[in-house]
């Protein structure tokens, strides 16, 4: 297995300005992903793809290799699936022995080393052909009502609504910090989801996903109480 971490980084973005690399807690946003895919030890590259000079500059200070990005791949409504197949493709073309990549979005801040190699460790041990990690629902998507043409119907049926949320399966949903599939599924199907599927759950603080000023407080105020308390023990 020969390894390839890829990290999103358009520069556009409208909710926060340079969200990529905003400050937090002293760091670039970006470089936590940096860091954690380096820490990791389990990638034979980390690669940024990026469009901004701004990006590129900060990646490359924190060890990344950058990949730059055709502005038509950077657009407000650009696929990022698009994004990934640029990457793998000119990845490939260097060196055609990459077999695996994880795509790790860098609006995951929280998301560490250890996230990454527990989610290594179960793609392999279940042979899985992708994996996703996940949070567990709070709602029941069964207890979902959704909209059809103007009629309002449960996603799975009448009676769901009003069973016991014990006796409903365990469901989940992406939480957008770590892809993991295998390259030559991805460039034939361009999918991040292949069967077998499988996941790797994190804990909901672990999985803010960075949108708008209100998560970026969030994750400030976490990293400040994580400093403060690695401080305080560093001094006892």
């Amino acid at each position: 297995m020969k390894v390839v971490a890829i990290i999103p980084a358009r520069g556009g973005s409208k909710g926060i300005p340079n969200k990529n690399i905003v400050d937090i807690c002293g760091l670039p946003m970006i470089a936590y992903t940096i860091n954690a895919a380096l820490n990791s030890n389990i990638f034979n590259q980390v690669v940024v793809t990026t469009d901004n000079q701004d990006i590129k500059s900060v990646a490359l200070s924190y060890g990344a290799y950058v990949i730059d990005r055709p502005s038509h791949l950077a657009q407000d409504n650009s696929s990022s699936l698009d994004a990934v197949e640029h990457t793998l493709k000119y990845i490939i073309e260097q060196d055609n022995t990459f077999t695996h990549f994880a795509l790790l979005q860098p609006t995951s801040p929280l998301r560490n080393e250890q996230h990454i190699i527990e989610a290594f460790d179960v793609y392999r041990s279940k042979n899985a052909n992708s994996l996703v990690s996940v949070n567990l629902s709070a709602v029941p998507p069964q207890k979902t009502l959704v909209e059809i043409n103007g009629q309002i119907t449960p996603l799975t049926n009448l009676n769901d609504l009003t069973q016991n949320r014990q006796n409903l399966p365990k469901s989940y949903h992406p939480n957008g910090a770590i892809y993991i599939s295998k390259i030559d599924n991805f460039l034939k199907d361009k999918n991040l989801f292949s069967d077998p599927l499988s996941i790797y759950t994190m804990d909901e603080q672990s999985s803010i996903d960075v949108d708008n000023f209100d998560d970026l407080e969030k994750v400030k105020n976490i990293f400040a109480e994580i400093n403060n308390k690695n401080l305080f023990n560093n001094l006892h």
